[in-house]
């Protein structure tokens, strides 16, 4: 029987969800901290199943792991496995499905938590400080811009406009016929989106043409007032500029599940700015959406077993 690891299962639910009888399975909690102490750990697995881009799989990862002969990745899309490398070492490698609903539900969490400063009045609430001591924003004719309109994209504008809200889009390859169609005005450039936004939430694909799309020239022309929301990728954000500008209040503040490095350092300034409402990319993590990447990832090992591999990203 071939054994079958899955890493980074933080919440050691990943045995639970699914039957696993078709392998020797083992569910590593912690992430390992170098690509030493993984290979230490999984070099005689055959089998690794890896939720998200957890972990990476560069090039050398596969050389070092000969008995590796399939890879599983929770939902179809994982930038940060090489699958030139896969290929070469003779790696095959699969995806699950997964939904968009989840992700849609956080982003518009950190966006009511922070239009209505829910953790600092929740926070002053129990320890008996001022009793309402900020003002909230009205979601209702403001301004919700949309970087992207594609499966979460169309989502949120669907939510926004309940919300009684302007919604505006932008994206290389929207047009504004497409933005017309979902009941949401077309924004010629991201420059003048920025520009009249009162919330922008960030909903693209990471890529060599989304990689550092928003940086310090772009913070600079949101509004003082205005928020910033990222659930997509950290990398399509400057980091070091979003720091400097929620520090010197530039924008009202940000919204952020996702992060340069993770798990976060302790000392990281993003789990410390008062302007901040972060959340441990908790996007993709509910009930829904755990059980079919594992239930699927366990049938991607038994058609992978009958010699039918099925949801192939390689």
């Amino acid at each position: 029987m071939l054994r079958c690891a899955v890493l980074d299962d933080y919440q050691d639910i990943a045995l639970d969800l699914a039957d696993w009888s078709p392998v020797r399975a083992t569910s590593f909690r912690e992430h390992f901290a170098t690509q030493d102490d993984l290979v230490r750990a999984v070099r005689d697995h055959e089998i690794l199943v890896i939720m998200r881009e957890r972990t990476p799989f560069p090039a050398e990862l596969f050389a070092r792991l000969p008995n590796l002969r399939l890879l599983i990745t929770t939902g179809m899309r994982n930038a940060s496995i090489d699958l030139d490398a896969a290929r070469a070492h003779g790696v095959t490698v699969c995806g699950t499905a997964g939904s968009s609903a989840p992700p849609t539900e956080l982003t518009w969490a950190l966006i009511l938590g922070l239009a209505r400063h829910l953790i600092p009045e929740a926070t002053a609430l129990r320890a008996g400080g001022p009793w309402q001591h900020t003002i909230g924003l009205d979601l209702r004719g403001s301004t919700l811009g949309l970087l992207g309109l594609g499966k979460i994209g169309s989502q949120m504008a669907a939510i926004g406009r309940a919300f009684g809200m302007d919604v505006v889009a932008w994206s290389r390859n929207l047009t504004a016929d497409r933005a017309a169609e979902l009941g949401v005005r077309y924004a010629a450039t991201k420059e003048a989106l920025l520009a009249e936004s009162d919330i922008v939430s960030i909903h693209l694909v990471l890529g060599d043409r989304t990689r550092g799309l928003i940086g310090a020239s772009e913070l600079a022309l949101m509004r003082r007032t205005a928020y910033l929301v990222n659930t997509s990728r950290a990398a399509i954000v400057d980091q070091a500029a979003l720091i400097e500008a929620l520090r010197e209040g530039r924008i009202a503040g940000a919204g952020l599940d996702v992060f340069d490095e993770e798990p976060l350092p302790d000392d990281h300034p993003l789990r410390t700015l008062p302007n901040v409402l972060a959340t441990p990319h908790l996007g993709y993590v509910t009930q829904g959406n755990y059980r079919t990447y594992f239930q699927e990832a366990v049938a991607d090992i038994e058609a992978f077993l009958a010699g039918t591999p099925v949801r192939l990203l390689t």
